[in-house]
């Protein structure tokens, strides 16, 4: 299964002071340019980041980058509008399936996507989700069945994680490659 990547990159960060597609790891690169390269070495194509706050100076550092700008007009309400907006954009794509992921979570590598989707299985009904310490985490491989049900019990700073139990989403362990921790 080759999976359509959703980078969630819309919030304004409130908890780190300013929008988290604008933070520059140490050694230079923005989390968002980072977190694009995470989806493609973990074998999403195509990708599509969903901008909100600062959308203007996230699109400018991914210039160079392949990928799709997802603008989440509502990105304000929280999480669940980007969710939403990159749900929406998948379905523009003949994908089976997309891989969701955070922008703020430098620590998870292309490794853990690679595992998300792979113990998902192939098809339209493919669900997984990445675990941290047999906590939910991200990223998330929800399959196209699921994309109207995740976007319906997204709400407010919510994603889909109501949904994502009832549908008996399975947790990956992860936390042999990363901590999944999203400052």
């Amino acid at each position: 299964m080759r999976p359509v990547g959703v980078l969630l990159a819309a919030g304004a960060g409130t908890r780190i002071g300013r929008p988290k597609g604008l933070v520059v790891a140490p050694d230079g690169v923005p989390w968002v340019v980072r977190s694009v390269q995470v989806l493609r070495d973990g074998g999403c194509d195509p990708i599509g980041v969903v901008v909100g706050a600062a959308a203007d100076e996230v699109t400018a550092l991914l210039v160079d980058s392949d990928v799709t700008i997802v603008p989440a007009v509502d990105w304000s309400v929280g999480m669940s509008a980007s969710l939403r907006a990159g749900l929406s954009w998948a379905a523009t794509t003949d994908a089976e399936a997309a891989l969701v992921h955070l922008v703020g979570m430098p620590d998870v590598g292309a490794d853990v996507v690679r595992r998300v989707v792979a113990a998902a299985g192939p098809g339209d009904r493919a669900l997984a989700r990445a675990g941290y310490h047999d906590r939910a985490g991200h990223p998330i491989l929800i399959g196209r069945a699921h994309w109207d049900q995740a976007k319906a019990a997204a709400t407010g700073d919510r994603g889909a994680g109501s949904y994502l139990k009832r549908a008996g989403c399975p947790l990956i362990p992860s936390d042999d490659l990363a901590r999944g921790n999203n400052p």
